[in-house]
């Protein structure tokens, strides 16, 4: 069977909702154009945009404690920068990431949306060129259909793939064979990446990326059934080039 690109995922404020993307121009070592590319401290935090280091997501509102942010979805315009808050299908909040001002529009919502939970007043970081991912390299995220599938299987229930923050979505290979990648090259169309590891999941694959409720406990039901807590991998860029859905992919 072939394998194939089937949809590709950019995240553009770290625990955030995710946007499908038709296509994709990518550069070597670096992530997908605005994936990460910002986030919101749970209060006073360690994050220095001046002098940009990886600082644990704890640091962050992310899904791992913060479930309500599933309860939200966010779209973010790269041409303005602005990024637009709706819940239920109405707009909560809307501004420009590029201005103090509309920064910290969308912090005063999740100050109130969230206050039961924030440690303190949230803000909007960034720092040009620097990813704020859980992996410490600049890098994409590969998860395998068929492998998501098998856990379904597992958990008797669907699975939202969304639910392990994907850059790239593959269909084709056999289960679990992404992790026969790791130190060797795939290509994707044009594209060669290289598979440096294996993502371990944390609590943020238990939240249900449409409901917001914490209905499984994936790292230990992975543990329980495949022996580790892994599901998808972490690749570099090697090369400049477009990928979208339908590329095949390939093992170099």
């Amino acid at each position: 069977m072939t394998t194939r690109l089937t949809a590709i995922y950019r995240y553009p404020v770290k625990g955030l909702s995710a946007e499908l993307m038709d296509v994709v121009d990518l550069q070597p070592n670096e992530p997908l154009p605005w994936d990460r590319a910002f986030a919101i401290e749970n209060g006073p935090g360690r994050f220095d945009p001046l002098r940009p280091m990886h600082v644990p997501k704890i640091s962050f509102l992310t899904l791992m404690r913060h479930a309500d942010l599933a309860t939200v979805t966010s779209r973010f315009d790269p041409e303005t920068s602005t990024l637009t808050i709706s819940r239920d299908g109405g707009e909560v909040a809307k501004g420009s990431l590029a201005t103090p001002a509309g920064r910290a529009i969308i912090a005063q919502f999740f100050a109130e949306y969230m206050k039961d939970s924030v440690k303190g007043p949230p803000r909007v970081v960034e720092a040009q060129g620097h990813l704020l991912s859980d992996s410490t390299e600049k890098s994409v995220h590969i998860v395998n259909l068929a492998s998501v599938a098998e856990l379904e299987r597992i958990v008797a229930q669907p699975l939202d793939p969304i639910r392990f923050r994907p850059n790239l979505i593959i269909t084709g290979a056999p289960a679990w064979s992404e992790f026969d990648w790791l130190g060797k090259t795939i290509k994707i169309g044009d594209v060669a990446f290289e598979v440096f590891e294996r993502t371990a999941r944390c609590a943020a694959t238990n939240v249900d990326p449409t409901s917001g409720r914490r209905d499984l406990d994936i790292p230990a039901i992975l543990l329980r059934n495949r022996g580790h807590s892994d599901m998808g991998v972490y690749a570099t860029v090697k090369n400049a080039g477009r990928v979208k859905p339908g590329d095949m992919v390939s093992l170099i």
